[in-house]
């Protein structure tokens, strides 16, 4: 989950919160391609699928602040 502090900003400049945005996006774009190509053992995938999860509840959260703009 995103950080007390990164919140706060992301709710005070909608710079930092886009970037955020773009940033998750990547990463979350990056991961699922990992995942399809991979060959890693189960227990390093699930860690990745969860990590993809948790990034994408954070998109979520700062797509629902933009909304609110």
């Amino acid at each position: 989950m995103i950080d007390s502090y990164t919140l706060d900003q992301c709710k005070k400049h909608k710079e930092i919160r886009e970037l955020k945005i773009k940033n998750l996006e990547h990463a979350i774009k990056q991961s699922e391609e990992m995942i399809s190509l991979s060959n890693m053992d189960s227990k390093t995938l699930i860690f990745l699928r969860r990590k993809v999860a948790e990034s994408m509840q954070e998109l979520e959260v700062l797509y629902l602040m933009n909304s609110q703009d």
